[in-house]
């Protein structure tokens, strides 16, 4: 799958984790409790909102998902294919 220009590995599990529990708002506690492949110890909880992905509610104790990261989630996964043909090995 193609991904957003600009996101990383620890953004996009956020962003999935979202998905995983079917909720457009998580607390920062919850966020941090979220365990990344790539072990990172503080998620990019900013550049998310930076990026636009996540607006702060509650003074910033929880974060909500925006119009684009509902976008983003509700993509299909598809492989890229481009230059290879069916039964071809």
């Amino acid at each position: 799958m193609k991904l957003p220009i600009g996101l990383t590995t620890p953004e996009i599990r956020i962003l999935q984790e979202y998905r995983r529990l079917e909720t457009a708002e998580m607390s920062l506690d919850q966020i941090q409790k979220i365990l990344h492949p790539t072990r990172i110890d503080n998620p990019p909880v900013k550049s998310l909102v930076e990026k636009g992905f996540l607006t702060e509610s509650g003074n910033g104790e929880s974060l909500t998902l925006t119009d684009v990261a509902r976008e983003f989630l509700e993509r299909k996964a598809e492989p890229e294919t481009a230059g290879v043909e069916a039964g071809s090995a």
